[in-house]
């Protein structure tokens, strides 16, 4: 992977890492939190999109509307997938499994169906990564996987991981065969997610504004900064950067969260934490020489 594909992706895992901080601080609100950030980023993004569409010329078809479908409901089946695992099993065993095998998954993907050609290095980062994230996740503590819900949360976990990897490879697929702009892919993405999500939370609006009471804020810097981020990881793969390096590199935000958690939030700092950053950092420097 190229030098600028590769800092576009590692800016990207910054801001990704960041809007999570947002976005943790949300996490009782729910659906309704969901809702409110893809209304703040379709609104907040239109104008990018409306002068893209009067600049520059893009090709319509019934593959590009299947694709800004299909992206929609896997990007919303993702988090509301995500949230079930969160209520039914521990973090410490849907994250880690989510995180982990969504990267591993979206690799294999893109052998397969884009038919990009593995290569040694790129192998050997992928797996780092997928060692860095358990490293830090767990922190060694794998009790949690043999508790009564532990199976359960393997099942969402692997759930929520497949939905990573698939989303990733109809992205990857609109922006690098389909030439879908970023923006775009990603702006009616959240656009139509508000239709698929909109008509369930307001059959009772008064709840969700009380869901919302205390998050507008968290809502409006997750939904300026959660489509930047993406924006930029598919702008790495239209610009030609394998999306079997891509997938991974990105999961580099793992490492930058819980250097966050560490240096501002005052976790505790142990040999797994940084075990972790540290093979996080080897897998995406063993991706960039890919």
């Amino acid at each position: 992977m190229s030098l600028v594909p590769l800092s576009l992706v590692v800016v990207a895992a910054l801001i990704h890492a960041s809007w999570n901080l947002l976005a943790k601080r949300a996490a009782a609100a729910g659906p309704a939190f969901v809702l409110a950030y893809n209304l703040v980023a379709t609104v907040a993004y239109l104008p990018w999109v409306i002068w893209l569409l009067a600049t520059r010329e893009q090709i319509w078809s019934w593959p590009i509307a299947f694709c800004f479908l299909a992206s929609a409901i896997i990007h919303l089946g993702y988090s509301l997938c995500l949230q079930r695992g969160y209520q039914v099993a521990d973090l410490s065993v849907v994250y880690p499994i989510a995180r982990g095998t969504g990267p591993l998954f979206s690799s294999i993907g893109a052998f397969i169906l884009l038919q990009e050609p593995p290569t040694w290095l790129g192998v050997l980062g992928l797996i780092a990564v997928v060692i860095g994230i358990g490293c830090i996740s767990t922190q060694g503590n794998l009790a949690a996987f043999r508790q009564p819900k532990g199976q359960e949360g393997v099942r969402w976990g692997l759930s929520t991981g497949s939905l990573i990897a698939a989303y990733t490879v109809v992205d990857g697929y609109g922006v690098k065969v389909l030439a879908i702009h970023p923006v775009l892919l990603d702006w009616f993405s959240n656009f139509l997610r508000l239709f698929l999500l909109g008509p369930v939370m307001l059959r009772n609006p008064a709840q969700m504004m009380k869901a919302m009471q205390g998050h507008w804020w968290l809502a409006v810097g997750v939904g300026l900064f959660s489509p930047l981020s993406y924006i930029l990881v598919l702008s790495a793969v239209a610009m030609g950067a394998p999306l079997s390096l891509v997938a991974p590199a990105r999961e580099m935000s793992m490492m930058i969260g819980a250097m966050f958690g560490m240096l501002i939030l005052r976790e505790p700092v142990n040999a797994w934490r940084v075990g972790g950053c540290a093979t996080i950092i080897a897998g995406v420097v063993l991706l960039g020489a890919a």
